[in-house]
């Protein structure tokens, strides 16, 4: 199908009739590649929409061309109601809509309708673009990372390296996300004064990580982890080296913040004629 850039007939609304909400599992298998076993059930998506949950969708005409799904969550008794944001996804060849984003304002706008000030979700911290596209343009912070959180693998072609993830904390209504919301694109180019910290994870000069003494690099004000930009593409060219980056990131991650740092950032550099991307953490004692 080609898509002008140009189009504008894309409408963003709830998602109500039963007849959408199957065309939202359809769309499903084909983002991700998933087999029955790993689809939302329709009558999942039924019962959570009766009790609270957000379920947005983008159409052009009466086709859906993403959708972004999530349901009412308790985490704490201090916080008695968030939203667990489940899914984002956009049909491929509408990505050049800015359409990710517009759901997530319009999930945005809705939890606070509800009264709900936070939003949380999962992400792959190895996937460059959803990290640039969470902590530069939306302006989450993360404390928690979680190892195989959906179990060692599931039938998405994303997932053949496990399903790690970090936490994500969308503070709806903070001033950190209402500076980013009305910012251009963050998180692109690492600062020049924080190139004086060691990461945990870096770059060695063959292209594998090199882990290093985590005692030094905790112990200052910052902490940052490397990550190769595109590793899908790793992945398929040398799945050996991939694997290392996931076990060395996941030490990494789980060094730091049982350390009490945050994840609050993540950059995009150059070192030599390699691109690479960088996560900023900062200590809670800064």
């Amino acid at each position: 199908m080609s898509i002008t850039s140009q189009k504008t007939s894309i409408v963003i609304r709830d998602i109500e009739r039963v007849s959408e909400m199957s065309k939202l599992v359809e769309l499903e298998k084909e983002v991700w590649g998933l087999d029955d076993r790993d689809l939302t059930p329709l009558s999942m998506l039924i019962a959570t929409k009766e009790v609270g949950a957000i379920i947005a969708g983008a159409f052009d005409g009466e086709t859906l061309v993403g959708f972004v799904y999530g349901f009412v969550g308790y985490e704490n008794a201090s916080e008695p109601l968030v939203i667990h944001s489940h899914m984002l996804a956009v049909r491929p060849a509408y990505r050049s809509f800015n359409l990710g984003y517009k759901l997530k304002l319009a999930q945005r706008e809705r939890a606070m309708a509800k009264g709900v000030r936070r939003i949380t979700w999962t992400f792959d911290p190895l996937q460059s673009l959803n990290a640039h596209f969470n902590f530069g343009k939306l302006g989450v912070v993360s404390d928690a990372y979680k190892i195989n959180f959906y179990g060692a693998q599931t039938s998405s072609f994303l997932h053949r390296l496990g399903t790690d993830r970090l936490w994500a904390n969308w503070l709806l209504d903070s001033r950190r996300v209402e500076r980013r919301l009305h910012e251009d694109s963050k998180g692109m180019d690492l600062p020049d004064n924080l190139e004086r910290f060691a990461p945990l994870a870096q770059f060695g000069a063959d292209g594998a990580p090199l882990r290093n003494e985590s005692a030094k690099c905790l112990d200052q004000p910052y902490a940052m982890i490397e990550i190769p930009t595109d590793i899908n593409a790793l992945q398929q060219e040398n799945p050996e080296l991939a694997v290392e980056w996931r076990e060395a990131t996941r030490w990494a991650f789980t060094e730091a913040i049982a350390s009490g740092y945050t994840v609050t950032e993540f950059y995009q550099t150059s070192r030599g004629n390699r691109r690479l991307g960088v996560y900023l953490l900062n200590s809670k004692s800064s």
